[in-house]
């Protein structure tokens, strides 16, 4: 892997896939259109992934992609018994973002994701089984199918790794008042952070850029708005 380069300003850029040739390596999935360009943000709750979008979107007319949540059948049933729905729920999970994958490879515009195909697997899956709130067998199916999913999609042009220490992200969750969220236990936030932190580790399917959001307000700081659309600039 090349090494990381990193500006002043704590931006994290590297392409794990330079001088890669395998179909291990990197997916192998066909591009519908080469010329459109498939950018994912990747964060924990409250980590700055929606702002990213809404920035990036309004910066290169991106069309968005949002994580299909509201659809799930099981989710109610899940939360009142998780050891036994925890499997169902993630493979519905998994069933949406590959239809998701499906219709973004079908639009002809350049599109942003938030909350990818990757996550539901090596991060909300990989908790429900870590903590035995999924069996091992059902783990094994569910990985099984799902790198099966993955090996088929097409990677992101450029992943975005919207990164958040687990103290700010609580206090943005606080502030920004949903009324779901005030009772995630802050084991959980930590467990997700971890995680977190080891995928991107072995993230090696396509360019990354590593945006410390707790630094950065790309919002209303011009300087911090020119550093980051500098990086991301060259994937477009």
């Amino acid at each position: 892997m090349p090494p990381r380069r990193k500006n002043p300003r704590e931006i994290i850029e590297l392409d794990p896939t330079q001088g890669q040739t395998s179909a291990a390596a990197v997916a192998e999935a066909p591009k519908s259109n080469p010329s459109r360009k498939y950018i994912a943000v990747a964060g924990t709750i409250g980590s700055g992934k929606s702002s990213i979008v809404d920035f990036l979107c309004q910066r290169y007319n991106l069309e968005p992609y949002f994580e299909p949540n509201e659809g799930n059948p099981y989710l109610e049933d899940f939360y009142e018994d998780m050891s036994r729905w925890s499997f169902h729920s993630q493979v519905y999970f998994l069933a949406a973002k590959l239809k998701l994958h499906q219709d973004l490879d079908q639009t002809q515009y350049s599109v942003v994701q938030d909350r990818t195909l990757w996550e539901d697997a090596e991060i909300f899956a990989e908790n429900l089984y870590r903590q035995k709130t999924m069996s091992e067998r059902d783990y094994q199916t569910y990985r099984m199918l799902y790198e099966s999913i993955r090996d088929q999609i097409r990677p992101p042009d450029l992943m975005i790794y919207v990164r958040c220490p687990v103290p700010t992200v609580r206090k943005r969750i606080a502030q920004r008042g949903r009324q779901m969220e005030q009772d995630i236990p802050v084991a959980y936030l930590k467990r997700l952070h971890k995680l977190y932190e080891e995928w991107i580790k072995s993230y090696d399917i396509s360019p990354l850029v590593i945006v410390p959001t707790n630094k950065l307000d790309y919002i209303t700081d011009l300087v911090d708005q020119h550093d980051i659309l500098t990086t991301i600039e060259k994937y477009l």
